[in-house]
């Protein structure tokens, strides 16, 4: 097997690279094969998606006034299309580019064996093809088309008229049968994708990888797909500045208080951190297999060490001439006991602390400007500055 094959399957790795939409945006020359063009995807969006909302509402007189929640004040659907789904196609290109080192790695540690190696390149081709899936995306678009409209506006329902008002006028049909659909069908085609992650995931955690328990990343090698993570940055700070727009509208509109929607935040938290790291948990089984044979063999050789180190040292096993100062046999058991040290400490996650306060400050940063709501900025600035020192 040539290192030219072994590379190509893991080097064509991409979630976001496939698939009806993607090759349309080629075509429409938005993107580039590589995901480039950046810019310009997210110019159309927002032109496709927000301005005509803008446009219509100001012809339609409900933009600053007419209505009791006007355009300009409608925080959620500002934050929805001018910063949520621009930042879900910023998460297209880093996940793009930070993922496929993190699956090559799988090579690259020997993790995956020359043995395994074909297994391996099947489970790659079997998520590019699912990715790929028309079906899905067809899917997608007759749910987006058909309830998806439904469900925003009883799920937004506040105590308020506002421009959107659904059939009254120009404007809001543009949000329930353009803007909106759009903006789903983007979600829920990245729902899609980590689901093809996940499958992923779990395939090769059934491959009979080569795991080292004494590898210092304390998860048998696998501790780079703590990478994988927070890949996944943009797309929950973009679910995060949602959310906090949702909660500020209830606040504004409905009287709330922030402490009365912890049930939400926390549901919201748990939500995508079973999205992003729960792949990961399916190399679990596999981290504790290496772990229980990890501390059988090496207490095997620990035990045939010290046996042998006693036996020289304590029992006369030594030569009358061969000085105990400056001998290696010393070192070598503290190495060994190391070794030992790193097996018992090892982790059954392939992640870490950092990669859950990474996912988790990525989703609530955006909340931090409701906590105004609650103190003064003076306050906060002083509570904020005490945490750190």
């Amino acid at each position: 097997m040539s290192d030219e094959y072994q590379l190509k399957i893991p080097d064509d790795f991409s979630l976001v690279q496939g698939g009806p939409l993607f090759q349309m945006l080629i075509r429409g020359r938005l993107s580039t094969s590589a995901l480039g063009w950046l810019r310009r995807r997210v110019i159309f969006f927002v032109l496709l998606t927000w301005l005509p909302l803008l446009i219509l509402s100001v012809l339609s007189n409900q933009a600053a006034t007419g209505v009791q929640m006007p355009f300009f004040y409608d925080i959620e659907l500002h934050v929805r299309f001018l910063l949520a789904l621009p930042l879900m196609l910023v998460a297209e290109w880093v996940v793009h580019r930070r993922l496929r080192p993190v699956v090559l790695q799988f090579v690259e540690r020997e993790i995956v064996t020359i043995d395994v190696r074909p297994q391996f390149d099947a489970c790659i081709a079997s998520a590019l093809r699912l990715r790929n899936s028309p079906l899905i995306e067809v899917l997608i678009l007759l749910l987006v088309t058909t309830i998806g409209h439904s469900v925003f506006f009883e799920l937004r329902a506040l105590n308020a008229t506002a421009w959107y008002t659904q059939g009254v006028s120009p404007a809001g049909y543009w949000m329930t049968y353009i803007s909106l659909p759009v903006y789903q069908f983007i979600t829920l085609r990245w729902l899609f994708r980590i689901l093809v992650w996940c499958r992923f995931l779990w395939q090769v955690s059934l491959l009979d990888l080569h795991l080292i328990p004494t590898h210092p990343d304390h998860a048998g090698g696998l501790g780079f797909l703590s990478a994988s993570a927070a890949s996944f940055a943009p797309l929950l700070f973009s679910q995060g500045a949602l959310l906090s727009a949702m909660l500020a509208e209830r606040i504004s509109y409905t009287g709330a208080v922030l402490t009365e929607f912890k049930p939400e935040i926390a549901f919201f938290v748990v939500f995508f951190w079973l999205l992003v790291l729960g792949p990961l948990c399916v190399f679990t089984p596999a981290l504790v297999r290496a772990k229980r044979k990890g501390l059988l063999s090496y207490g095997v050789l620990a035990s045939r060490y010290v046996r042998e180190f006693d036996n020289k040292w304590l029992r006369g096993g030594s030569t009358m001439d061969e000085a105990f100062i400056g001998s290696g046999d010393i070192q070598s058991l503290a190495d060994l006991n190391n070794s030992y040290e790193v097996i018992r400490d090892m982790r059954m996650l392939p992640f870490d602390r950092q990669a859950v306060m990474q996912t988790t400050i990525a989703m609530l940063m955006p909340l931090l400007p409701l906590l105004l709501t609650m103190i003064s900025l003076e306050d906060l600035l002083k509570r904020l500055i005490g945490m750190l020192l």
